[in-house]
């Protein structure tokens, strides 16, 4: 009979490449699905009639971030789930891992109850402090009440699949994303536009679709921990320690301070896009651009919210590789053979960069006009969002690199280096330089983007010197 940890001691001693390819690409696929709840978000925005579509469109990434400060934030706890369960897996105590799971579960549903009444509260005010305009803050406003609903199944998924991703059945996420995005789309194509019958909610009804799907996600992943009951006993009462929770945090802490910075930066970040808007919209009648509906266009939100869109599918699978990566980290850690966790780390960057290398060519050199001309209908978003788009899928390789030594830091349990540098980076880099170039330089939308290349040249420079010094290697966690 095979040991209990055979399988995974088989993955450590296989070869670089496939071995992360294994993986990772069914991570890669559930984190894009999984992705394209947002994606889908602004594909049907762009064909509301008239103003609305980029009106839609400019409030998705300011309620996007504070969907993400909320439950981003508590889903963190993913890094500490994945990095003890691979650990305790790796060191052949399962039902160890099975109570890394249950505290996570149980962290997750009662924080997530609190940020939920929390979250409800203070949307408002904090979209009010992102100057977005009284358009575009009133769809921003009623989407975004609606996806805080989804806040407990969001974070409770993540930290769920975090289980499954740290014992090597990354394949889980992937058959509950797929799931859960089928039904995003129907949801979508009904409560939009009214389909079939359906109330018309217009953009919120995006929001009301992703609260729904987000649970139907949530149930699926927790069905697979049924047949799991045998070998990990995670639904054991006794598995709830406050011990082990206290370590859950003082790994994913850090991890959701990280989150919660990059979330406040990015809103800062897009603001200066609202800015710019409202400089145009205050400028010489020449100069403002009018849409259909007969009011000033919010070109510089929606271009911005654009860019984001289509990055955002490349970040994502950058860090479901990194994911990949953190799970080898990790075991190899538990199983003593920090060498294996260099070569896994190393040979994640490699492919990463030559993955992503490709795809930052089809987004920024070979289909930018076809990419941008598919998610807006805008004439004037389109040519705002061109040449920002083409520098981000320049430097995509670099940004590839940066997420997956990021979460291969987490995975080793260095959680703390990675939110100091993001602080720094994003406070003493991003936001600033994108205020003085947009704004003070007058370079406007492309100043922005510039900002981020930079940002994203330091996180990768910055991640490569830590992972390369090692010691990360001796965590003991």
């Amino acid at each position: 009979m095979e040991k209990p940890n055979s399988v995974e001691l088989r993955l450590l001693d296989g070869p670089t490449y496939p071995t992360i390819l294994r993986l990772a690409m069914p991570t890669v696929i559930a984190m894009l699905s999984q992705s394209a709840v947002n994606e889908i978000d602004v594909v049907f925005f762009a064909r509301l009639p008239g103003c609305d579509g980029s009106t839609a469109q400019a409030a998705l990434l300011p309620s996007l971030i504070l969907v993400w400060l909320f439950g981003g934030s508590l889903s963190a706890i993913s890094v500490g789930t994945q990095a003890l369960t691979a650990r305790r897996y790796a060191e052949q105590k399962p039902e160890a891992a099975g109570a890394v799971l249950a505290n996570a579960a149980w962290f997750c549903l009662l924080g997530g109850l609190i940020l939920t009444v929390v979250a409800q509260f203070t949307v408002g005010p904090l979209l009010r402090m992102m100057n977005l305009g009284p358009e575009v803050h009133a769809v921003a406003l009623a989407y975004s009440r609606w996806r805080v609903f989804g806040i407990i199944g969001m974070s409770m998924t993540v930290g769920v699949k975090s289980f499954f991703d740290g014992i090597g059945k990354t394949h889980v996420h992937l058959v509950a994303a797929v799931v859960m995005n089928i039904f995003n789309v129907l949801f979508c194509w009904l409560f939009i536009f009214g389909n079939l019958g359906a109330p018309r909610m217009g953009a919120p009804g995006a929001g009301f679709s992703a609260f729904v799907s987000t649970w139907i996600g949530l149930l699926i992943v927790l069905a697979f921990t049924l047949p799991e009951r045998v070998r990990f006993s995670p639904y054991r009462r006794s598995n709830l320690s406050w011990s082990l929770t206290k370590d859950l945090l003082k790994l994913s802490l850090p991890a959701a301070a990280s989150t919660v910075v990059m979330m406040v930066g990015f809103g800062a970040f897009s603001r200066v896009a609202g800015r710019l808007d409202e400089i145009a919209s205050h400028s010489d009648a020449t100069n403002v651009i009018v849409g259909a509906c007969g009011r000033a266009e919010a070109v510089n939100g929606a271009a911005t919210t654009n860019i984001v869109a289509i990055m955002k599918l490349t970040f994502t699978a950058c860090i479901a590789f990194g994911t990949a990566t953190a799970t080898l980290v990790s075991q190899s850690l538990g199983a003593k053979r920090p060498e294996t966790a260099d070569r896994f780390g190393w040979g994640s960057v490699k492919l990463g960069v030559a993955i992503f290398g490709f795809i930052g060519l089809c987004e920024g050199v070979l289909f930018t006009p076809q990419i941008v001309g598919f998610i807006t209908h805008s004439e004037a978003v389109r040519e705002a969002a061109m040449v920002p788009m083409r520098v981000m899928g320049v430097v995509t390789p670099i940004i590839a690199m940066a997420l997956i030594l990021s979460e291969a830091l987490f995975g080793a349990g260095n959680t703390v280096f990675v939110a100091i540098a993001q602080l720094c980076l994003i406070f003493l880099i991003l936001v600033p330089l994108a205020f003085v170039f947009a704004i003070t330089l007058k370079i406007g939308l492309l100043g922005m983007w510039m900002a981020a290349v930079l940002y994203a040249v330091l996180a990768a420079i910055v991640m490569a010197l830590k992972f390369r010094g090692g010691q990360w290697k001796a965590i003991e966690l």
